[in-house]
């Protein structure tokens, strides 16, 4: 069976950090881009971070360039979304997901096999 689960999510004040993980289960997790996603209530998700199956090519969303981070490691079969100087506007539902597509159209939801089930995220001011 596959999954994707994420973790790490809660609440946090504006400026702070959190480090959201992803483990991936039922599949060959090295074959597969990886992208973060996030998603408000009444808006589309969007795709802010995604990194390819082996080379470490990233492909950053602007809002979050220069304050988030993706990386994997493959032995472990999991991905994290390290994410510094939170802002309110950051808060969301974040979500991971995979895909064997290039990992610049998994970051546009094309080509995603499996999601997870998602984490929120909340940032104070």
């Amino acid at each position: 069976e596959v999954q994707l689960v994420e973790s790490g999510g809660g609440l946090v004040q504006a400026g702070g950090s959190l480090r959201l993980s992803c483990a991936a289960s039922g599949f060959s997790f090295d074959e597969y881009a990886v992208g973060w996603f996030r998603q408000v209530l009444g808006k589309e998700r969007e795709g802010i971070l995604c990194i390819s199956s082996s080379s470490g090519a990233t492909y950053s969303a602007d809002s979050v360039k220069g304050r988030f981070s993706i990386s994997r490691d493959n032995a472990k079969n999991m991905a994290y979304l390290q994410m510094s100087s939170l802002k309110p506007e950051d808060t969301a539902v974040y979500y991971c997901a995979v895909g064997k597509a290039p990992h610049d159209r998994v970051c546009l939801r094309r080509g995603i096999d499996w999601w997870g089930q998602g984490t929120q995220v909340t940032v104070s001011s």
